[in-house]
């Protein structure tokens, strides 16, 4: 991870010049205020990675590396972005292994992941292979820490206890929970998702219909946004991804969501007619009636193909990770759709990333 420069009293300004540069760029297509939705100031991530830093005396310490020199570690003490229980936790474990040549020897980085019901997991993730002499401290050590340990080393994943965690919260009224796999992607920034999904199912709310979701990831927004429509179809090119939102969706007991392993441009090809894919076998891909586009692009944005169909939907629902390619996106589809809502996600303070919302509307027909 990047070394970051951490004042707590600075974040307010911080936030306000990153939403200021927001505005600007997209006042000309009549964003004038965003809603803003502010992080914690300090123990907001739920998922961190540190390189290990081994010394001539033996000694082992979290290391981070500054933007000024990316290729130099520098060894950390504490770490205050991250979630109490990681904060908590991370002096304990270097201790535990600083007091074990069979777990400290050759470790290259540890990976946490918390979740904000309680529940934590450490990867440790080694240069050199694993065997029952490190299995038998592993275990050991994740009995002394209370958590989920895995173990990694090239071509072997060795795991104690279980490779998933259990993330569960209320969202308006209902009772969510996700398997969140090891390794796999999560939102980083439990707090701000969670207000993130409530700021998506408020915009949805009303619009009815059917939803076609691209890039679904674990499901984070469908469980939450699938009893807002009739039915949805998601899509996920990711085979881990699409087994856990299936997971997910079965596990909150919602029935009206089909998950397909297509990518936007294949399942952009199937609704045009152009292509067959064997994954909508099942599908009845002309039953749908569709009202809504909602979209979780990577930071690449849109491709034409897929902006394409977007312009064929009453409603677009777009989360984006990167503002500079939302802006191309929206001045793409300006012809055709008006922004309704807007918002700003502070997923990552104190850096210049900054998480954001639209609600993209057809406009009248001329």
């Amino acid at each position: 991870m990047p070394l970051q420069h951490i004042v707590p009293a600075d974040y307010p300004a911080l936030l306000a010049e990153k939403v200021a540069l927001f505005a600007a760029d997209f006042a000309p297509y009549g964003v004038a205020q965003p809603t803003v939705i502010a992080s914690a100031p300090l123990h907001y991530r739920l998922r961190a990675e540190f390189r290990m830093l081994h010394d001539a005396q033996r000694r082992v310490d979290y290391a981070m590396f500054a933007a000024s020199d990316p290729k130099q570690p520098v060894a950390i003490d504490h770490f205050p972005v991250v979630a109490e229980p990681i904060y908590a936790l991370m002096p304990r474990l270097r201790e535990l292994l600083q007091a074990s040549n069979t777990l400290k020897d050759n470790l290259f980085q540890v990976d946490f992941l918390a979740t904000l019901s309680g529940e934590l997991m450490v990867t440790l993730i080694y240069h050199q292979p694993l065997g029952k002499r490190w299995e038998a401290a592993a275990q050991g050590l994740a009995e002394t820490l209370g958590v989920q340990l895995v173990g990694r080393s090239r071509g072997r994943k060795i795991v104690i206890g279980r490779d998933w965690l259990l993330e569960s919260f209320e969202l308006n009224g209902r009772a969510l929970s996700y398997r969140q796999i090891e390794g796999s992607f999560t939102q980083p920034n439990g707090g701000v998702n969670r207000q993130m999904l409530a700021w998506a199912c408020a915009q949805a709310a009303g619009l009815g219909g059917d939803l076609l979701e691209l890039y679904c990831g674990n499901g984070n927004f469908t469980v939450a946004l699938a009893p807002l429509f009739e039915r949805v179809l998601a899509t996920e090119v990711s085979k881990s991804g699409v087994q856990a939102a299936s997971h997910n969706l079965a596990a909150n007991g919602l029935d009206n969501v089909a998950v397909v392993r297509l990518s936007s441009e294949e399942i952009s090809a199937a609704l045009a007619g152009s292509r067959d894919f064997s994954q909508l076998k099942e599908i009845d891909l002309a039953g749908y009636r569709f009202s809504t586009l909602f979209v979780d692009p990577p930071r690449s944005g849109l491709d034409e193909r897929t902006l394409e169909l977007a312009r064929g939907f009453e409603h677009i629902l777009y989360i984006s990770c990167n503002p500079q390619t939302l802006l191309a996106n929206v001045a793409a589809l300006h012809a055709t759709h008006a922004v309704s809502a807007a918002a700003v996600f502070d997923q990552f303070p104190y850096t210049h990333h900054l998480e954001s919302g639209l609600l993209l509307t057809r406009r009248p027909a001329q």
